[in-house]
């Protein structure tokens, strides 16, 4: 069992709210082992050849509480990613669903389209970043293109280690060794 048995929302977690495209529990392409995959509405990048184009309207999905989603969370008892659309449209609800996430015991990986550079630059995805711990950077670029990369699409995104590349003050890429 991964998940911490103490875990309890908070009101803030009951309050906050996202807009959910799915959850997808027990999936394998969006990082290593079995996942709980979240996959959260809204992206302006518009990569041509987007695998997931209907996530790109803010309004897409349902909406739901921090609270709502640790509940499926913890129920499948996997790993997290956050996905979508882009989970850094909505980083002030998604920096509190990735607190819960950590606080109940489990890693974290979080696509973007933006690159690391620009994540670690900007203030308001600070915070969020305290709680990656796999970060997987840059726009889908359609003419780079790779089926044989592990856990992205094109040749130009990486898997960041985030917490190395906070200490090194420049981009540590991730390892499963």
């Amino acid at each position: 069992m991964l998940q911490d048995a103490d875990y309890t929302p908070t009101e803030e977690e009951k309050n906050i709210r996202l807009r959910v495209l799915d959850i997808v529990a027990g999936t394998s392409v969006d990082g290593p082992g079995l996942r709980t995959s979240i996959y959260l509405a809204g992206c302006d990048h518009a990569c041509p050849g987007c695998h997931n184009p209907e996530s790109w309207a803010h309004d897409g999905g349902r909406e739901m509480s921090v609270a709502e989603i640790m509940d499926t969370v913890r129920e499948n008892d996997f790993n997290v990613t956050f996905s979508g659309g882009d989970p850094l449209y909505q980083a002030e609800g998604v920096t509190a669903l990735a607190g819960a996430v950590k606080r109940a015991g489990y890693t974290l990986w979080c696509y973007t389209g933006f690159t690391y550079e620009h994540v670690a630059a900007a203030p308001r995805f600070a915070p969020l970043m305290e709680f990656v711990d796999v970060l997987v950077d840059g726009p889908f670029i359609e003419s780079m293109r790779d089926t044989a990369l592990l856990f992205r699409g094109s040749s130009n995104q990486r898997l960041v280690d985030v917490a190395a590349s906070r200490k090194a003050g420049g981009v540590v890429a991730w390892s499963r060794d």
